[in-house]
């Protein structure tokens, strides 16, 4: 090669060098050029169906593309889970969920279809809130002492219901069992919305929810409100005392978040934190997170998301350890 062929050569690579970081900007900038796709991974009407569809909404405007829902319910989120799981990596279908089918039923579901920690890319969380335990309006309790007392004055007369087996509902309701010394079976569902209609019309006389669902049929004195988990009392259910201040604590929060696929690109995932977070903060979310019942809207890093997420993983198998809960 003669010196003038490889003074070319050089010159060449140093371009082509110069050029990589933006052509690399131009790639990630083009992001989105059509519609994605949110996976929800519960029915229409429930909570999280309803904060999906608030942030969808939202995201479209910000990101110029419709950001189009589809329910997936049923097999304890891994429907959902592992339809965005499988998907390519390149944000054009995403995931929301709650924490029960992201941190929960690992902990007690065998044969997971995915796994939820190392198949999804966290991007932000969306939702804060303890979960509501609710009896029909004819059940004689009134709060949690109350429910305590008359299940142990009737041993395996009462069932519960919970959003399906791995919930955040079945462990917390597994852990309560214990401490109180109760007896119990537990009814799988596959929507919030389902119990909160069976609990109305005294098909079922105890279940669980996420804590906006059941709003409306609480004020209209059709279901009774018991106990929420978590430290703090909701906006629209402020009655509700929390498990801890009945006698029973329970710390965990539960919460809504959204995901990608493993291995997201960078860019990607930054701009959708970046855009989910500018939604959060905003007036307008806030006051919609207090219509829906939830804890004034968080606004999380996707690394400080991806930390709630392991210290949730490690807490959940902890509890179903300890409530010696199997495997379903």
């Amino acid at each position: 090669m003669n010196k003038h062929n490889l003074k070319r050569r050089v010159a060449l690579a140093a371009v082509m060098a110069s050029l990589a970081p933006w052509a690399q900007a131009q790639t990630s900038d083009v992001w989105p050029s059509r519609p994605i796709t949110l996976v929800v991974a519960s029915g229409a009407g429930s909570g999280v169906d309803l904060a999906a569809r608030e942030m969808a909404q939202k995201l479209s405007a910000s990101l110029k593309q419709p950001v189009v829902v589809e329910n997936k319910p049923g097999g304890s989120g891994m429907l959902a889970g592992s339809m965005v799981a499988r998907a390519k990596a390149d944000g054009y279908t995403l995931l929301y969920s709650n924490a029960s089918f992201v941190t929960v039923a690992p902990a007690v579901i065998k044969n997971m279809t995915y796994d939820p920690v190392k198949d999804l890319t966290p991007l932000a969380q969306t939702a804060v809130g303890g979960i509501i335990l609710m009896v029909n309006k004819d059940v004689p309790a009134n709060n949690l002492k109350e429910l305590v007392a008359l299940v142990k004055a009737n041993p395996e007369r009462y069932n519960y219901a919970t959003w399906g087996n791995g919930s955040a509902g079945q462990l917390t309701m597994e852990w309560l069992k214990q401490k109180a010394g109760l007896k119990m079976e537990h009814i799988p569902y596959k929507t919030t919305p389902q119990i909160v209609n069976d609990l109305a019309s005294g098909v079922l006389q105890i279940g669980w929810s996420d804590p906006g669902t059941p709003v409306p049929m609480i004020e209209a004195n059709k279901i009774k409100g018991i106990a929420i988990s978590g430290n703090n009392r909701v906006p629209r259910t402020r009655n509700v005392a929390t498990m801890g201040e009945q006698g029973y604590p329970f710390d965990s929060v539960g919460w809504f978040g959204m995901f990608g696929p493993a291995n997201l690109p960078k860019p990607i995932t930054d701009r959708l934190n970046a855009e989910i977070n500018k939604v959060q903060a905003s007036a307008e979310m806030a006051k919609r997170m207090e219509t829906m019942n939830f804890e004034p809207p968080p606004v999380k890093t996707a690394d400080e998301f991806k930390a709630i997420i392991a210290a949730d993983v490690k807490m959940w198998a902890t509890i179903a350890k300890d409530a010696n809960i199997s495997g379903e």
